[in-house]
């Protein structure tokens, strides 16, 4: 076969070059970039009158690449489809075959879980028939999803706001951050006293521990009264229990776990996780990155034991294989882990090195023994109280995977509800106890924690929403359409009252405390919020999870042959249909308005809705010809923002005094809170409030501006309408509102307005 010409393709360039490597003479190795042809973007492209058919279409930036790929295909022997290893990948083998015309006789169809030379080989001795069952599965949720899309994005147009659109998954992973936000807005804390005691027992000599009461009292005045049966109580022990405990290792890494982890361990966005993943993989470093099974092959299980055994000792080598918990088995059938374990370290860019890392811990921890714990409970009376005293410790007696790698806690809740367990002393029941002090420490109830990009993932994949290839474009299409912001928000300031009890009596301090701090969390959106209601009434079952899950189960079975891929559709489409058609005809215009109340100054209505540039609140009715509007500031929500926090946006713009004989005048826009002077807007430091913002500070906000403005002049023809300017990536000319680079080696101090003219002239001839 080797004197045969051989024809190779696949989905990169990357990918091309390390198989290229691999297979060496006798092999042309070349890339499609990704999908030759796809459904039409100007149209529906699906023929629904001929059972769904789709209507495929080149993209006019690939015809060039199809006239290459037809060429190369016609004169080899033999054309080999070496696409990824799941139904996309299956996807585009067959459009490549069926758009470069290969005959069935010259056409194999190879894939690997792994580039490697071995897998490759191994691969290409073992061809198969392209797997129309997995083909169709991804022609039916392709089919579907546009179908969703096209049908009911004009209907959010015309109700709720033009230029919207809605996607199957993409609005019920909106629908799981909407609610959130709402079950946090409804969320009413609660506060209770924590009791806890730091405890000695002089009898032994031993160090001081501690230990929580194990009731919460509701009231200070509960609280104060516990504490006041402690003076003269005797503490003593009433019980210890030891327990041996294990810990055993997380599974490697699935595509979703390895989103989880590599954003609470590297600070990685699910999309950023991806994208250097897809780099491992066609570098060849790891398996294919697209998963849901745990599985790992015998090499590499063999491999991970020697690796253990002669780094740790046999002590530490346990080997396991991992019961893949999907119920799908569209995508590759092994789990993402280095593709040899031997290599430790690997060259690449800092996000590699600290994503192959993560992997190799993760895969080695998944083939070592259990850690080994000894947990103590000890148990503490008090003879004036029936309540008990409980002091928890746990030390960890053989390490096993901890040696290597401890999976990160998921989210915040979690984290919160954690206990620290610390070593404790030896006690025996019946040991005498000194109490240094109690303490009742007022705490509060927890709101629901906004969902990261990781948690937000592992909660789809618990509801079975998407796939493994479909969670990050999921979540960077509802951020991409402003349906959701990532972002941050200040930690929050509250008192909490502390009672101690010491040997001098009973002490209240008022204290306070920061709370609430977010960082990197996922917030709707007013628009977001908006699209998600009505979608909500008027088509409940494309935001139903259960639907949603369905639906996928229902790709499973199309991949797997028991379903025929246009039925299926045909079951969701009538239905569908139907209730477009009355969506139409009956729902209102959802722009989220809300009346707020009446202006105690004026009198007026102020309400707040969506306007053609975003939330806003109004002053006066419809019929006022003296009505005024303000827009909504950054994290105000339609729903939830109130009458005085609506009449506080309507002090802007405020005057504030002249500079230079000119006004000064501050306000806030689309981009935030700025201050005017002449005809310059200066935005305004996150630091100061365009509320409370005084002149003196504006004017040094504007002499700042000035003098940067006046660094960034190297010279000015202002007769020519022409700037030699200092920029972010050098110098440059501008004239009549366009920018020109200024040629490399050319000194822009010396140009004269004929220089710059003949720069502008050359570029605007190219």
């Amino acid at each position: 076969m080797s004197m045969e010409k051989n024809l190779v393709i696949v989905e990169s360039p990357a990918k091309a070059k390390t198989i290229a490597k691999a297979l060496g003479e006798g092999y042309s190795v070349t890339s499609s970039f990704g999908h030759i042809r796809d459904l039409s973007k100007k149209k529906l492209g699906i023929d629904m009158e001929q059972g769904y058919t789709p209507q495929y279409v080149i993209p006019p930036d690939k015809k060039d690449l199809i006239k290459n790929l037809t060429k190369a295909a016609s004169e080899a022997s033999v054309v080999w489809l070496a696409s990824d290893e799941d139904r996309e990948g299956e996807a585009i083998a067959w459009h490549l075959k069926e758009t470069l015309h290969i005959p069935d006789e010259k056409t194999r169809r190879i894939a690997f879980h792994e580039i490697t030379k071995d897998a490759i080989l191994q691969a290409i001795a073992n061809p198969r028939d392209i797997d129309m069952n997995l083909v169709m599965a991804q022609q039916a949720r392709r089919v579907l999803d546009r179908l969703v899309g096209y049908e009911l994005s004009p209907i959010l147009w015309k109700k709720v706001k033009p230029r919207l659109s809605a996607g199957r998954v993409q609005s019920v992973a909106l629908r799981l951050v909407v609610e959130r936000e709402r079950e946090i807005l409804q969320f009413k804390s609660v506060s209770s006293f924590r009791v806890e005691g730091l405890f000695t027992c002089p009898d032994r000599n031993t160090d001081a521990f501690k230990a929580e009461l194990d009731t919460r009292f509701g009231t200070e005045e509960e609280a104060t009264a516990f504490l006041n049966t402690c003076p003269g109580a005797v503490f003593s022990v009433s019980s210890v229990e030891k327990k041996k405990g294990r810990k055993s290792p997380a599974p490697p890494f699935t595509t979703s776990t390895l989103q989880q982890e590599a954003s609470r361990k590297l600070g990685f966005s699910v999309g950023q996780t991806m994208s250097v993943a897809q780099r491992l993989y066609e570098s060849g470093r790891i398996t294919y990155m697209r998963t849901d099974s745990t599985l790992l092959s015998k090499m590499a299980l063999g491999a991970a034991k020697k690796i253990v055994g002669e780094s740790f000792g046999p002590e530490y080598v346990k080997t396991r294989q991992y019961a893949t918990r999907s119920k799908g088995a569209q995508e590759a059938h092994e789990a993402i882990r280095p593709t040899f374990m031997e290599q430790t370290k690997i060259e690449g860019s800092a996000a590699e090195k600290k994503l192959y890392e993560l992997i190799w811990k993760r895969t080695l921890a998944s083939q070592m023994a259990d850690a080994e714990v000894d947990k103590t409970q000890i148990a503490i009376q008090n003879s004036h109280s029936a309540n008990i005293f409980t002091a928890t410790g746990e030390v960890i007696v053989f390490e096993g995977f901890l040696k290597v790698y401890r999976e990160s806690t998921d989210d915040d809740q979690e984290k919160a509800n954690g206990k620290q367990s610390a070593t404790l002393p030896y006690l025996e029941p019946g040991d005498m106890l000194d109490a240094g002090y109690i303490k009742a420490i007022q705490r509060f109830t927890q709101s629901p924690f906004r969902y990261t990009e990781a948690s937000l993932v592992k909660k789809m994949e618990e509801l079975g929403i998407g796939r493994p290839s479909t969670y990050a474009p999921t979540i960077s299409t509802i951020i991409q359409r402003q349906y959701v912001v990532k972002g941050d928000r200040p930690a929050n300031k509250r008192q909490f009252i502390e009672l101690v009890l010491d040997r001098d009596g009973i002490s209240r301090k008022e204290l306070s405390e920061k709370y609430g701090e977010e960082r990197g969390k996922l917030f709707p959106e007013d628009i977001g919020i908006l699209v998600n209601d009505y979608l909500a009434e008027h088509f409940p079952a494309i935001v139903d999870y259960n639907f949603t899950a369905k639906v996928e189960e229902d790709f499973d079975r199309i991949a797997s042959g028991k379903l025929i891929w246009n039925e299926m559709l045909e079951g969701f489409y009538g239905p569908f249909r139907k209730t477009l058609d009355q969506a139409l005809e009956t729902s209102r215009p959802g722009n989220g308005e809300r009346q707020l109340g009446n202006d105690p100054v004026s009198g007026k209505p102020v309400s707040v809705r969506l306007g053609k540039f975003g939330p806003m609140a109004q002053l006066g009715d419809g019929d006022d010809p003296q009505k005024r509007y303000a827009g909504l500031q950054k994290g105000q929500l339609l729903e939830s923002v109130t009458l005085e926090e609506a009449l506080k946006l309507f002090k802007l713009p405020r005057e504030l005094g002249t500079y230079g004989d000119l006004p000064v005048m501050v306000s806030s826009g689309r981009f935030g809170p700025y201050v005017k002077w002449q005809e310059k807007f200066i935005s305004l430091p996150k630091s100061d409030d365009p509320y409370t913002v005084t002149l003196e500070r504006s004017i040094e906000l504007i002499e700042q501006s000035r003098e940067q403005e006046a660094k960034k002049y190297i010279l000015d023809f202002p007769g020519e309408d022409i700037r030699v300017l200092k920029g972010r990536y050098g110098p440059y000319i501008s004239h009549n509102k366009k920018n020109y680079r200024i040629p490399r080696g050319t000194d822009p101090e010396s140009l004269t307005p004929e220089d710059c003219k003949k720069i502008i002239q050359k570029k605007d001839n190219e």
